[in-house]
């Protein structure tokens, strides 16, 4: 399971006091479950050999978001899974970046 702690630690520290979180290791890297419904991942990026989020945003505003800096389709098992986006560093680098990217996985995740 490949993946980077420190960016595990700061999804951690966002995802401090929004309800029941659960950690499980599974898709290469880190999955937070949140309410029992998987939220937000991350891992290593096995081409470019970077860290990357797997944000799970749902299929309404997921068009929308594929145009947002860093963002692009998931296609984790060679087909793509609507609903769900990776971002890349340029997309979460920033504090600010990673906060818009785990709001929009937590107003997914409120409407499971």
């Amino acid at each position: 399971m490949a993946f980077s702690e420190f960016l595990a630690d700061r999804v951690r520290q966002r995802l401090v006091s929004v309800g029941v979180i659960e950690e499980k290791k599974m898709m290469g890297g880190l999955i937070f479950m949140v309410n029992q419904k998987m939220c937000i991942g991350i891992d290593i990026d096995k081409k470019t050999n970077t860290d990357r989020l797997m944000v799970r945003v749902g299929k309404l505003p997921y068009e929308d978001l594929l145009n947002t800096k860093g963002s692009r389709k998931m296609d984790f098992t060679g087909t793509v899974m609507r609903g769900f986006l990776f971002i890349d560093p340029e997309g979460f680098d920033s504090e600010e970046n990673l906060d818009f990217w785990i709001d929009k996985a937590l107003d997914f995740n409120k409407m499971l």
